[in-house]
């Protein structure tokens, strides 16, 4: 059919007429859903009588109760089912993803080496810096704390000195 070449009046007719075929087989799919679902439901529900003493609608109610605990059962079944189906397709999922993208890790082995021989082999020549991190630490100075621990002296001339305007007069002073 492809070597000839088909007119477009027949490729309009030909499509019309599959069209024509699979809306009946549409519609039969629908007729026997139909029936089906009437078969099922004239099966699993019979018609209710209506009982005319006290015990015969507890013997109903009974029965009703009986037949919901069964379908809760096969619900909560089916519902675990479902839910293992759904656990293992996610597990083949992660499986599948892994083997796309696999590869084999090598194993490493310890190796003690200083930070600058590991910058060394991994910058090559250009490596330059030296990574002395106690050469970069803040030193600091024990001496001055003591000397202004000797300046203050003793508390009590301190506070006799700054006490009255002329002791704030003094500490604006020092201080400009």
């Amino acid at each position: 059919m492809s070597g000839k070449k088909v007119s477009s009046s027949r490729k309009h007719h030909l499509k019309s007429l599959m069209l024509s075929i699979a809306k009946g087989i549409l519609e039969e799919e629908e007729r026997e859903r139909e029936e089906a679902k009437r078969r099922y439901i004239a099966e699993s529900c019979p018609p209710v009588s209506m009982p005319r003493t006290m015990q015969e609608l507890q013997e109903l109610c009974r029965e009703i109760h009986r037949k919901i605990d069964a379908i809760d059962e096969e619900r909560y079944d089916l519902d675990m089912k479902v839910s293992k189906a759904n656990k293992e397709i996610d597990d083949l999922k992660i499986k599948v993803q892994d083997l796309m993208g696999k590869f084999k890790k090598p194993v490493l082995r310890k190796v003690r080496m200083s930070a600058d021989a590991m910058l060394k082999a991994l910058l090559g020549s250009k490596h330059t810096v030296n990574l002395d991190l106690r050469a970069n630490l803040k030193q600091v100075k024990k001496e001055v704390k003591e000397e202004e621990l000797r300046d203050v002296g003793d508390w009590r001339k301190n506070i006799e000195d700054k006490s009255g305007m002329d002791g704030r007069k003094k500490m604006f002073e020092a201080e400009a």
